[in-house]
């Protein structure tokens, strides 16, 4: 199938500068939100197909791809996911979107929680690839997760520390990080591949997403801790999927966690593929989507 067959490449203003994204299709608007250390390219396997029902929307991130990337700043509250989940309510409404459907993976899933929470009205239905909530990771951190997932505490480490180590040899990186789940040569997309490392040789987006790190393990800390002792759920339905090859089911009982935070319906459960669920299974990831976005 061709690269986003279909789709129109193009950039939409926000408070703070330019939302690079894709988008094309007709129907109930879908926002799709990828992952770290990728862009919105990691949906190409799944939103032609979404296309066909929906009007489907993918961004990059602040600080990821060809998005704007603010300066660090001491509170890293540029990269707080109350800000990323800003820029996506306001790319929604470039397009005439009062709610919509969100689809969200990894980093991007983090930025759709925060998105529920501010702006509950704006979300239809939310499904969340591959990830608990920020705070349940921290919580519950232990041994198999610090070696799991190093980089949440490497990437927090003080600007330029983590981003001068990346930017020696990013393409190095990258693959390294990419292939904690073993992968063949070809996993993935010429097209795909090409734009994320087109993104990690940009020393800024390497601090972008460091950045999007050390909020996560400050400001957003303080947020989620804020909502969580205010009683402040998700209220719409919540698809919760994550990669069986993985570690969220392996370290967790996702769906009861989730359903702690979310007053709606949770439905969910593994899906056969490792970490990058959309690239690796689009086919599963498409059924769970098309059953669940209605």
């Amino acid at each position: 199938m061709p690269f986003f067959e279909d789709f129109t490449l193009d950039h939409v203003n926000v408070d703070g500068g330019d939302i690079r994204l894709r988008y094309g299709g007709n129907g109930p608007p879908l926002l799709l939100l990828h992952g770290n250390p990728q862009t919105h390219a990691m949906w190409h396997r799944v939103a032609p197909a979404l296309a066909e029902r929906f009007r489907v929307v993918c961004p990059d991130l602040r600080g990821y791809g060809g998005s704007f990337k603010p300066e660090v700043t001491a509170d890293h509250a540029p990269y707080a996911k109350k800000a990323m989940a800003r820029d996506m309510v306001q790319v929604m409404g470039h397009f005439g979107d009062g709610d919509f459907f969100i689809g969200s993976h990894n980093r991007g899933a983090r930025v759709a929680h925060r998105l529920a929470l501010d702006f509950p009205d704006r979300v239809r239905k939310l499904a969340v690839l591959d990830i608990v909530p920020t705070i349940e990771h921290f919580e519950r951190a232990d041994m198999s997760f610090a070696m799991g997932y190093y980089h949440w505490f490497w990437f927090a480490q003080r600007h330029p520390f983590p981003e001068s180590v990346i930017n020696v040899v990013p393409e190095v990186w990258f693959r390294a990080h990419t292939s904690r789940e073993p992968k063949g040569d070809n996993f993935f997309h010429a097209d795909a591949l090409a734009d994320y490392l087109a993104a990690v040789r940009n020393p800024e987006m390497i601090r972008g997403m460091c950045e999007d790190y050390r909020a996560a393990a400050t400001i957003d800390l303080d947020h989620d801790s804020e909502s969580r002792e205010a009683g402040e759920k998700i209220r719409c339905s919540l698809l919760v999927l994550w990669g069986a090859k993985g570690k969220i089911g392996e370290w967790y009982e996702p769906l009861d966690i989730w359903r702690r935070y979310c007053e709606a319906e949770v439905v969910g459960g593994p899906v056969n593929s490792g970490h990058y669920l959309a690239e690796e299974a689009p086919d599963e990831v498409l059924e769970r989507f098309f059953a669940f976005f209605e």
